[in-house]
């Protein structure tokens, strides 16, 4: 990552300001890159004990169909932090529960707030949300994207590695919604992206044909395969998801069977680069798609990544709010 995304930063600040954070396919390289150096230079500030007000009398509404940890723990603090106010809102508890329309919810909200993240079920949730809202929207989890893990597992991969343009990573698992926007994320970056899932679990396909071409303006790659092998060798990141996600319990044994030689273990590993680092957007489920030896062992960077929540999306919040 180069800093010299600094000298446009007041233009980039000024284009971010009061937009929609949907998918990162609405995001330039760019853009991403001034989000990642923002949230590296306010995680240094926060650290350090500096957290300027920068959103005081702003309030963030937070719609969750969806249970969360990292999610609603990260936005809520974040906002604290940045001098303003997150309210919690379950779906079940509102109007929309009952039947408002999203329509209507919308432009009620926008009266209230400054601003909405919304975890979702389905991605046309969202924007329809978005389409009758005059404040920013932004995804905290859809079936189809999570744009704010996606930043964190980038600015977690420029801690440690640096310039993270060129580097090699791996997906291994079900190609879903954490795939998606990790994957975009990186084709911006310009890096090399192999994605290994079982027939019938690949990645979306027109998003597929889409990455590939952001990649390649950005000097970098993706192939697809069914090998985790040919995926993981020489890379420098590796990453992993749940096989059985929320609102997918039913498919578990199934998956259990389909997956279990997509398992992030030693023998994989062994292929990757010695310095690889392991990254899973958690929650996870040990001796399932990850070994307990990968992901306690040393090139394991998880909660980094978990914590790195906080400071991707308080560079979001104090941007588009």
């Amino acid at each position: 990552m180069h800093l010299s995304a600094v000298n446009i930063g007041h233009n980039i600040e000024d284009q971010l300001k009061g937009r929609d954070m949907l998918t990162l396919l609405d995001y330039t390289s760019e853009e991403i890159t001034y989000l990642l150096h923002k949230a590296l230079v306010m995680k240094k500030d926060t650290l350090s004990g500096k957290m300027p007000p920068i959103l005081p009398g702003k309030t963030l509404g937070m719609i969750f169909e969806k249970h969360s940890t990292r999610t609603r723990i990260s936005f809520e603090v974040g906002m604290v932090q940045l001098g303003g106010h997150a309210m919690y809102m379950n779906a079940r508890d509102l109007q929309i529960g009952r039947g408002e329309s999203i329509h209507d919810t919308g432009k009620v909200l926008s009266e209230y707030l400054d601003g909405v993240m919304i975890r979702a079920n389905s991605h046309e949730t969202v924007e329809e949300l978005a389409k009758h809202s005059s404040i920013p929207i932004i995804n905290g989890l859809t079936d189809l994207f999570h744009p704010c893990q996606a930043l964190a597992d980038l600015l977690t991969m420029i801690e440690v590695k640096g310039s993270i343009v060129g580097k090699r990573l791996a997906y291994i698992g079900d190609g879903n919604n954490v795939a998606h926007s990790l994957v975009i994320g990186a084709a911006n970056m310009g890096m090399h992206i192999a994605v290994a899932t079982p027939e019938g679990f690949e990645f979306n396909q027109k998003l597929f044909t889409m990455v590939q071409k952001i990649a390649a303006a950005n000097g970098g790659s993706v192939i697809q395969t069914y090998d985790p092998v040919e995926a993981v060798e020489n890379s420098d990141v590796v990453y992993t998801d749940v096989w059985t996600s929320m609102g997918q319990e039913e498919e578990a044994a199934h998956r259990l069977e389909v997956f279990k030689d997509f398992q992030i273990n030693d023998k994989l590993v062994s292929h990757a680069k010695k310095d690889y680092m392991f990254l899973h957007c958690l929650p996870a489920h040990r001796e399932e798609e990850v070994a307990t030896s990968v992901i306690d062992g040393p090139n394991s960077y998880v909660f980094q990544q978990a914590g790195n929540r906080l400071h991707a999306q308080k560079a979001v919040l104090a941007t588009v709010l």
